[in-house]
């Protein structure tokens, strides 16, 4: 019987002003090489209120629609209570964040994430100004004996 293994590592995404996307899918494959672990889970938690992490299709047009999505759910320049409070223009950025949410939970299979033919996993950024995020990564499963 395989006895389950822990991996925990984090990765550092530099973004500019949100929405701003990038692919974090080759460090995610990166960290799940160094693991070693075959079978199991992978999940990456964005650290900070105003970030966030899906998937897409990674290509110009699907990271456009995107942005424009996300600023259509909660468009820059609102009245936010958020800015009343704190008067530093980014209360769209917290709510964007909160639509899409920190976090995501992926399979791994054969030491591989288990994504579909055009399907990556994407980090986000939606501040008002260029931030340098934090992913932690945990990695829990099985490996080959």
């Amino acid at each position: 019987m395989q006895s389950a293994s822990m991996f925990y590592e984090s990765i550092e995404v530099a973004l500019q002003t949100g929405p701003d996307i990038r692919d974090i899918t080759p460090d995610l494959d990166q960290l799940i090489r160094k693991s070693q672990i075959e079978m199991g889970s992978l999940c990456a938690t964005m650290v900070g209120s105003t970030g966030s992490i899906t998937t897409i299709e990674y290509e110009p047009g699907v990271v456009e629609d995107l942005k424009k999505a996300i600023n259509r759910l909660a468009p820059p320049g609102l009245e936010y209570e958020h800015e009343k409070a704190w008067h530093d223009g980014n209360g769209h950025s917290h709510v964007q964040a909160a639509l899409l949410g920190p976090s995501i939970a992926l399979p791994i299979r054969n030491r591989q994430l288990r994504l579909g033919t055009w399907q990556q996993v994407v980090a986000i950024n939606h501040d008002n100004g260029p931030r340098t995020r934090t992913v932690e990564v945990s990695i829990i499963g099985t490996k080959q004996d």
